[in-house]
């Protein structure tokens, strides 16, 4: 395939800058992001200039593919090659480029600390680098680590709570024995140690903690304490779970995380593993789906980056199963971003090797062995709607939208989310609205979830409930702030002219940016969008009456002050909602009202 003139000069007059380039199809889509220390050289080592300009044939078939559909570029120049790499990290995270490896795996790992300097030091959790110096960190943990930390002071008389010691007098936890009461000098701060030194053993030696946990949860069953017992169980069973690989020991006693990367057909895994004084104590590991192809460099430097983006970096050894292409531009990214020194390296014999070639086997059995978390039948439905609504990416990670509102009063909107088989409920969203139309309502509900892609990462596929109309509502505001996003709607059929919706013979139709369908009412990817649908429906409404409940018991106490239902209304228009009004100066009533009913909405709400 020859590439355009246009494209060749743009290609051939590149600066030999430091920076990061963009590529665009035809229709001005973006399909890549990429940096370069030399942008000149970079980008044209994806081309062959004689006799015709043409893709490079020796690029792997995702970046080829990519390639045929190149049309124009688009390039920034920055001061060094670490600045590339920072802007290319935050640019893919925020335009979610077409051809572009992009991780869901954007959770933080907890770790266990304690601080050093303290006399009667406690241990904590933190999913962040703490900037106290003298900080001993344990983990990351995938799993259990509340269980260990709540195990410790079931275990050992630690200070219990942080508020003890400021206390300055001994408390409960002194009088059952599970504290010695340093806040009173009851014991010193060496002889404290001494708990503390045990409380790291069992870090370190899980198999030693779950013991003396089943020694307590023995005891307590013999005191006829079943629910106690129960618990520290379930702590024992969760113990054991991030105890993955433990048998595997190192003669030496360094701490070092290991990344891994497989990939089997269109499914690719991440797995880590973090070893500490010599023992792995714990791994995750998470699934990618291959839209285009697999290209290990990109998910080995995306991996990192994400993952230290997130948790603290306590090792000064990082080991990566195999070689990748940017891997000194990663190394020295991360020393300064942790202002320390960092090993990272692929070893190629000895103990380290050899827990690679473990990893890779780990790895290999993760993807022989995967399933869907619920149910095998998610998969290929999802397949096959984007198969059917030509999605580019696989959807997995999935945010429906829905509204609610009574004759214009007390509007919502709520966001559900299914992710990875199941609807996650800790991801759902509610807003409160202004807007009185639907169409508005929509752009409101759209609109502040766009502006909350900083905090809570871009999905794979939007559902609007709604029509065309919607749709390209949708696809606008996406637009608008440059965001790469597969949206799709369902709409109720119409029988002259309104909506239907009978039950059973819910002949709703989907529609994509493509064209709409009108699918049988048994085509099983018709039915898995309706219950996406029916959920942020279900929740839309039980949001909306929650609302207005709220919203009539604050009229119904205004119209005691005699605030009547009209000038509420005209309040309302003027404030957007009853908290607002609430917030309201006397001054600003004013502006709506006269001055006793300012007066009185005043003491209303005093």
């Amino acid at each position: 395939m020859r590439l355009n003139y246009t494209l060749l000069k743009q290609v051939k007059n590149l600066p030999k800058n430091s920076g990061v380039y963009h590529y665009f199809d035809k229709k001005g889509k973006l399909l890549y992001i990429g940096k370069a220390k030399d942008l000149s050289a970079r980008v044209k080592s994806y081309f062959r200039f004689s006799p015709h300009f043409i893709p490079n044939p020796h690029l792997n078939l995702r970046l080829l593919k990519m390639l045929n559909e190149l049309h124009s570029m688009h390039y920034i120049i920055v001061e060094t090659e670490h600045d590339a790499l920072i802007l290319e990290n935050s640019l893919i995270k925020q335009l979610r480029p077409k051809y572009n490896i992009l991780l869901r795996d954007d959770k933080t790992y907890p770790y266990i600390y304690i601080n050093k300097n303290e006399d009667f030091a406690r241990f904590e959790i933190t999913r962040e680098v703490l900037k106290e110096k003298n900080i001993l960190y344990f983990g990351p943990f995938s799993i259990g680590a509340r269980d260990i930390l709540n195990s410790l002071y079931e275990l050992l008389p630690l200070v219990q709570k942080s508020s003890c010691l400021k206390g300055g007098k001994a408390c409960l936890y002194y009088q059952i024995k599970k504290c010695f009461a340093p806040c009173e000098g009851k014991i010193s701060p060496q002889e404290y140690q001494v708990y503390i030194n045990k409380g790291i053993h069992y870090i370190n030696n899980k198999k030693e903690l779950c013991k003396d946990l089943e020694k307590k949860m023995l005891l307590l069953a013999e005191d006829l304490r079943f629910e106690e017992a129960k618990e520290i169980r379930d702590s024992i069973d969760k113990i054991s779970k991030s105890n993955t690989l433990s048998a595997m020991d190192s003669a030496k006693h360094e701490d070092l995380d290991l990344f891994c990367v497989n990939a089997k057909d269109k499914r690719a895994v991440i797995l880590r593993l973090f070893m500490r004084n010599g023992k792995i104590i714990s791994s995750s590991h998470n699934f990618i789906y291959l839209n285009h192809g697999y290209d290990a460099d990109e998910i080995y430097k995306r991996a990192l980056l994400d993952f230290y983006q997130l948790s603290p970096l306590t090792s000064s050894q990082i080991l990566v199963a195999n070689n990748f292409e940017e891997m000194n531009d990663v190394k020295e990214y991360l020393q300064e971003n942790f202002e320390k020194s960092i090993k990272l390296y692929s070893p190629e014999r000895g103990s380290k090797a050899k827990l690679c070639e473990l990893a890779l086997k780990n790895s290999e059995e993760l993807l022989k062995n995967y399933t869907y978390e619920n149910n095998s039948d998610y998969e290929s439905l999802e397949e096959k709607l984007q198969d059917l609504c030509l999605l580019e990416k696989l959807p997995q990670h999935i945010e429906i939208f829905d509204n609610s509102h009574m004759q214009g009063s007390a509007p919502v909107g709520a966001m559900v989310c299914f992710e990875n088989g199941k609807f996650n409920k800790a991801a759902y969203r509610q807003y409160h609205l202004k807007s009185l139309d639907e169409y508005a309502q929509m752009k409101e509900t759209l609109t502040r979830r766009i502006q909350g892609f900083d905090k809570n990462p871009v999905p794979d596929l939007w559902i609007i409930d709604g029509g065309t109309t919607l749709l390209k509502l949708a696809f606008e505001l996406l637009e608008s702030h440059a965001v790469n996003l597969n949206v799709i709607a369902i709409s109720k059929e119409k029988i002259d002219a309104k909506s239907h919706r009978a039950k059973g013979k819910a002949k709703d139709i989907l529609h994509s940016v493509e064209q709409s369908f009108n699918l049988s009412v048994s085509d099983k990817r018709l039915q898995w969008v309706q219950r996406m649908r029916d959920e942020a429906h279900r929740y839309a409404i039980s949001f909306h009456k929650k609302t207005k409940l709220k919203s009539d018991q604050a009229s119904l106490l205004l119209q005691t002050k005699g605030i009547g239902p009209a000038k509420v209304k005209k309040l309302l228009n003027h404030f957007g909602s009853f908290e607002a009004l609430r917030e309201a100066t006397e001054v600003d009533l004013c502006l709506v009202v006269g001055k006793n009913d300012a007066i009185a909405i005043k003491k209303v709400y005093k």
